[in-house]
This record gives C-alpha cells, structure tokens and sequence, in this order.
C-alpha cells in the first residue's frame, strides 16, 4: 500500500489528477487493469513510463514475497498457534486498513513523500500540457490551413489581429522549394501566404469559424463578431474567477 501511495504521488507530480495517478499505480502494481486508453496516454511520457516500469517490477516481486511469507507462515504450525496467527494477521490487516484509510495520515504521508521525492527525483516535475493549456475547458490547438481564398491570406498577423478573438499562432509550416520549414512564435510582421499551415490556440469554436473564414467584406464582418465574442468570454471567465 506504501509503494503504490509513492507511485500514485509521483505520477500526480507529472501532471496527472489524483484519481488517475491513483488507479495507473494501482493497476501497475498489481499487474491488473492496467488497459485503459489512460495507460497509452500515461506512458507516452518518458518519466511516467519509468515510474510504471518500477510498480510492475515491485509489483511482480512484492506479491510474489507475500505469498510465499503467507503460506511459510502457516507451514508446521499445530492448531492453536494456527489460529494466533490468523488472529494476528486478522488484527495487522485492521490496523493497516485503519492508517490507509486516514485522512490526516494521508495528509502527512503526502506531506513527506513528496517531499522527498521533490529532493530525490526533481525531474519527476513534468508539465502536464493537455492540462495546462485547459484543452479540456472549451479550449483547444489546431491547424488552419491557408487557402487562396482564405481571409487571412497575403496578410501580416498584426493586420489580422487574432488576439482580439482570443486566437494565438503558435507557429507556422510553410513548403518552400527545400522542403517544408516550420516558423516558430512568428512576430506581428510575419506574412500569411496561400498554403501555409497555421498552428494556433484558442477557443474550439473560433478556430473552427477561423478555418472556414473567407476573405472579402463577410470575412472582415466575422472577424469584428469574433472579437466581441471574444470580449464577452473574457468578462465571463473572469467572473468565474
């Protein structure tokens, strides 16, 4: 119980929620479960990965050890001592489920491990992105490809102005005649040009209304619905705050 609370501990230090982390370690530990469409997800991470390996191994050798130490326990016993030692192991599983159970003590046993963990295994510290960037709160990344008809094409991005709808260009690939080249954090003097592939950040919905924008007086009449949209999700979240 000790190492899968460790194990649950230091995936949650990689990003992952409680619960998840929880039911991952679980699941490594026992070798049970451990086939969900989170475990792909949990182990596509380098750290993470490492983390699992070492519950299945801990897993494999500590289950194993408990079974042998259970039945050495009970071999060449007579009846009586028999019966003191289900009434020990009875009485050590109570106490065992009482400490686990604890709200304080968990509190505590959080408290020191990571603590320690902090100090032993800094690089456990792994930023959750999918998390971070609240892609699971109407917010998400996505690639807008550039027609010739498109609005934003033969445009800078500081004409474009799409961080008054809330939009961020994370960055542009863009085919040239030595292959395809990828524009990170453009600056506001970067142009659009037909082809490109725009990676931008933003609401689900105004990404999607982005993608479909043509250019002419309807797209520029789109763009100033966008940014009043945009004004009143900002006023929104903010009173959510």
């Amino acid at each position: 119980m000790l190492i899968v609370r460790i194990g649950a501990i230091a995936l949650e230090m990689t990003g992952l929620s409680k619960d998840v982390a929880s039911f991952q370690a679980q699941s490594a530990f026992s070798g049970a479960g451990f086939t969900t469409n989170e475990s792909e997800y949990v182990v596509s991470n380098p750290v993470r990965r490492r983390i699992i390996r070492t519950l299945i191994f801990l897993g494999s050798a500590g289950i194993t050890s408990a079974i042998a130490t259970l039945l050495l326990t009970f071999v060449g016993k007579t009846g009586e001592e028999t019966i003191n030692s289900l009434i020990i192991l009875a009485l050590s599983l109570i106490v065992l489920y009482i400490t686990f159970t604890s709200k304080r003590v968990e509190r505590l046993m959080r408290r020191w491990i990571k603590r320690f963990l902090n100090r032993a295994f800094p690089e456990l510290r792994v930023y959750d992105y999918h998390q971070l960037l609240g892609l699971t709160k109407g917010y998400s990344i996505s690639e807008v490809k550039v027609g010739p008809g498109s609005w934003m094409a033969n445009k800078t991005l500081r004409e474009l102005e799409l961080n008054k709808e809330g939009v961020i260009v994370l960055g542009i690939y863009r085919k040239s005649d030595g292959g395809e080249i990828y524009i990170g954090a453009p600056r506001g003097d970067t142009l659009i040009k037909p082809g490109d592939v725009l990676v931008c950040y933003g609401p689900e919905e105004g990404l999607l209304r982005l993608s479909k924008r043509i250019k002419g007086p309807k797209g520029d009449l789109e763009h100033e619905e966008a940014v009043k949209m945009a004004q009143i999700r900002s006023m929104e979240e903010e009173l959510k705050a």
